[in-house]
């Protein structure tokens, strides 16, 4: 009867078992949200484009070109005038740093699209 009564008294007292398909739906409904804000950022800079001109519009294709050129292009040129050293992969690899961070900035700073007024109501 001891026994009985020790297992009576230690499965009041077991920690909660977690549920996997409570687990899994739980999961399932995070990713949602987090799919479902990153979708309606992308549908934001998308409508927020279309108001754009043609110009920018091109203008933007134009910048992303002439970086892609210059940077492999270009910057390419340090490492193979230089001998393909390691100071000249490191100097290609600074330069290249520095270059995508500044084009980074001007990107932004230029065609940055402005989606702070745009609100959807997913309530």
């Amino acid at each position: 009867m001891a026994e009985n009564e020790v297992d009576s008294e230690g499965s009041d007292n077991a920690p909660p078992m977690f549920d996997k398909k409570e687990e899994t739906e739980a999961a399932f409904w995070r990713l949602k949200k987090a799919s479902d804000k990153s979708r309606e950022e992308r549908v934001k800079r998308v409508l927020a484009q279309e108001s754009e001109g043609l110009l920018t519009t091109l203008g933007r294709v134009t910048f992303i070109s002439a970086c892609i050129v210059f940077d492999g292009v270009f910057l390419m040129g340090i490492p193979i005038s230089m001998g393909r050293t390691l100071a000249a992969w490191s100097l290609y690899a600074v330069l290249l740093v520095a270059a995508i961070k500044l084009q980074y900035d001007l990107y932004g700073k230029w065609f940055d699209v402005d989606i702070s007024q745009m609100d959807f109501d997913q309530q």
